[in-house]
């Protein structure tokens, strides 16, 4: 009749969340009201998100804390909607906390590097150039497989991409949007250099792992 809202039964953690997106404190009394600091938002209201009934805070004071609401078909849908939702986390909160550098995505980097390791190999003998050029091969698979998904002609794109990297213009990439090669940075298509650093070094433990096995044993 006041026109004020009272939410039963919070639990603990959202009474947490709470606290942090309003800018208050949780106090368990009201015995010195002066001492309490009174959080801030825009807008309190009771929305429908399918069956179920949420109280909705908007335009928050601190904004440390969010909800994030995945709905979906079926459970499996669900899962793997969050499982995707907790990788990208994982990596923004890496990227914002211990490592901020970025590289160029896209396949942009693959390209360079493979590029770069081409041109090592050209100055080495044998079998160590053999496997350079292997492994050069093996980063360009990367952007080769992007362009396959994307449903391109990956051969051509792929050479196109190659040519541009050789002449040193490394900033080129797959524009996957107009099934093109463009300029990745103006593009705005970053990634963490944690996770490729982290991606390329398991990707070369796993082959060290395979070449090291002098036998491999089937048993019927």
């Amino acid at each position: 009749s006041k026109g004020i809202m009272a939410i039963e039964h919070a639990d603990f953690d959202g009474v947490e969340r709470l606290s942090l997106v309003l800018g208050t404190s949780i106090v368990s009394t009201f015995d010195d009201p002066g001492t309490v600091e009174l959080g801030v938002c825009e807008k309190v209201e009771e929305v429908m998100i399918g069956e179920d009934t949420i109280i909705r805070f908007s335009g928050c004071k601190a904004g440390q804390a969010c909800t994030i609401v995945l709905r979906g078909a079926n459970i499996q849908l669900l899962d793997e909607a969050e499982r995707s939702l907790h990788d990208a986390l994982c990596v923004l909160s890496q990227t914002a906390a211990v490592e901020s550098r970025m590289l160029l995505g896209a396949g942009c980097t693959e390209m360079a590097m493979a590029s770069a390791v081409d041109a090592a190999a050209t100055k080495e003998q044998g079998k160590v150039a053999i496997a350079m050029a292997s492994f050069a091969k093996a980063l360009r698979e990367l952007p080769t497989i992007i362009a396959d998904n994307a449903g391109f002609d990956a051969a051509e794109i792929i050479s196109s991409l190659k040519a541009f990297h050789s002449e040193g213009n490394h900033k080129m990439g797959l524009d996957i949007k107009n099934g093109t090669i463009g300029d990745i940075e103006q593009l705005g298509i970053t990634e963490s250099f944690k996770l490729k650093y982290s991606m390329v070094n398991s990707a070369v433990e796993a082959a060290e792992c395979i070449i090291r096995v002098n036998e491999t044993i089937r048993a019927a």
